[in-house]
């Protein structure tokens, strides 16, 4: 089915969307991943751009921030025809943001899902063209490590490789950047998924299972479980006889368990051009290609700056000046006017006074319900301490005299701790560090028969309301049948725990990959971001 209508790119925004981020107009909402949404907006000029906001409970992590920057610092470095310019970003921004030239086309996955796998000539127009972005990243010292379908957009003149969330700087191992192997597991290299060294080689690796994906509709190392994936991406030879013979004995030599017997970039691309004869002199925007990514949405237009609102003038409009008949009437009309004027003005001014300490009056109020609501809790305590207040005072209950003297204690502050890996070797705490290499910590988990969470102190409790639990929510979840082991039968990616430490502190663990499926393999491993309220 082709795509035909702007609704399915560009959605409407909601309550909840910032109407400007940095200056840049915000046009529609383009979607959301795990750092934060995804906007369009438009250049001063007229440019449609992307903008990528951060989440806020991600902003107070001084670890993300650092990684923020350092995807900032990656797309600044790359300079290629087909990879995604970045603009304009700031990393300590609130929230930090990032822009991006706009790119109208779907992603890879969003093609072949509607409209399958893709023909050999047209795989080979977008194997060249990823291998030429990944000659721009790879010259910047840079290692993409999470290239995906749903990182490759399809624009009319050929392919754009975007998303350097995880990106990381040539020559670091896995090891010592994260401590985790970071990536999506269905397009991971072996050396990847073992957390291992990993170089531009890696790419190549994700750049065959990426060309296998747009042959053949699906996964070349299958779909189910992450850890079943991981384990035949490490152990197994891929089974290459369902993709059409032309593309086999290049995306053979891209899928080498070895990173050093895999092609370079630059021979992928001699490699395409050269199956593909006299077309490839042609450019990148073939009739073939332009049948896989369809017609080009219809972008919105920029949103323009809101007109500015010009309101009567507070103060009455001077009365039209009576004409005397006769030269005896003047002195009085004039004291008439002059009192007229005079009692109109003190009515103004008196009408705004009033209409100032109302409203002072009500923001007053509004202050003291709030104040009591969250220091007083409803109920015989609450009337007590009104009554107190009130003798104290002598039963007095003038304006602002009757408020209390005490001051609302401050919010828990909720504190981000993203991208954590629980395994069956590691631990992870509510208290720092947070991050544990042993078994010492508060949280770990544990295969027998299934997988699960457990704890020695801490309460936990699976979220089933809404998405997005908020501190209350899981105040309220936590109140319930919580207790310090958790099974993970009925968890998947995207579900939410709750967390209750002894000290007071409350935790939310949003789980974003789950890998349990063969839980006396060794091998299970949860990943997810933590968020912390820490107890006053």
């Amino acid at each position: 089915m082709q795509r035909d209508d702007t609704t399915e790119v560009f959605q409407p925004l909601q309550a909840d969307d910032p109407p400007v981020v940095a200056g840049y107009r915000i046009a529609a909402r383009l979607g959301a991943g795990g750092m934060g949404r995804v906007y369009l907006s438009h250049t001063p000029g007229g440019r449609p751009v992307a903008i990528k906001v951060v989440r806020p409970e991600l902003t107070d992590s001084p670890a993300f921030r650092h990684r923020f920057r350092r995807e900032i610092k990656a797309a600044q470095r790359v300079r290629g025809a087909y990879t995604a310019e970045l603009i304009d970003a700031d990393a300590d921004g609130v929230p930090p943001w990032l822009a991006t030239l706009y790119v109208p086309g779907p992603s890879l996955a969003e093609a072949v899902a509607r409209r399958g796998p893709l023909p050999v000539p047209a795989v080979l127009w977008l194997m060249a063209g990823v291998a030429e972005a990944l000659q721009a990243i790879h010259g910047a010292g840079i290692v993409h490590r999470d290239l995906k379908p749903s990182n490759v957009l399809l624009a009319a003149d050929g392919p754009r490789v975007i998303d350097f969330g995880i990106s990381l700087a040539s020559g670091i191992t896995s090891h010592t950047a994260t401590g985790t192997a970071m990536g999506t597991p269905s397009f991971m290299a072996p050396e990847q998924a073992s957390a291992g060294e990993l170089t531009a080689a890696t790419d190549v690796f994700a750049l065959g299972q990426t060309a296998a994906f747009a042959a053949l509709g699906e996964p070349l190392y299958g779909d189910g479980p992450s850890v079943s994936v991981l384990y035949r991406i490490v152990h197994s030879e891929p089974d290459l006889s369902r993709l059409p013979s032309q593309l086999r004995p290049l995306i053979a030599r891209c899928l080498a368990a070895a990173p050093e017997e895999r092609p370079t970039p630059a021979e992928v691309v001699e490699w395409c051009r050269r199956h593909l004869g006299r077309d490839a002199d042609a450019g990148a925007g073939p009739a073939v290609w332009r049948e896989v990514t369809g017609p080009e949405p219809t972008v919105p237009d920029p949103v323009p700056d809101p007109t500015p609102v010009h309101t009567l003038p507070l103060l009455p409009q001077p009365w039209p000046r009576p004409q005397p008949t006769a030269p005896d009437e003047r002195p009085s009309r004039r004291r008439r006017t002059a009192l007229v004027t005079a009692a109109a003005v003190t009515a103004g001014a008196l009408l705004l006074t009033g209409l100032t300490w109302t409203v002072m009056d009500a923001v007053d109020r509004i202050r003291d319900r709030a104040a009591s609501a969250s220091t007083t809790p409803p109920g015989p305590s609450a009337s007590s301490s009104a009554s107190a207040s009130a003798s104290k005072d002598g039963g007095r209950t003038w304006g602002r005299a009757s408020r209390p003297s005490t001051t609302a204690p401050e919010p828990p502050q909720a504190v981000a701790y993203p991208f954590q890996m629980l395994t069956e070797k590691n631990s992870m705490s509510i208290k720092e560090p947070i991050e544990r290499e042993d078994r010492k910590g508060d949280i770990r988990l544990v295969c027998k028969e299934t997988c699960g969470l457990e704890s020695r102190t801490s309460l936990m409790q699976l979220h089933l309301g809404k998405p997005g639990a908020t501190l209350d929510a899981c105040r309220a979840a936590l109140a319930g049948d919580a207790s310090r082991d958790l099974s993970l039968a009925w968890a998947a990616a995207g579900s939410e725990i709750c967390l209750k430490h002894p000290s007071g502190d409350i935790a939310l663990f949003v789980i974003q990959v789950k890998s349990t499926a063969m839980p006396q393999s060794g091998i299970n491993f949860l990943t997810g971001d933590l968020t912390v309220w820490r107890a006053p």
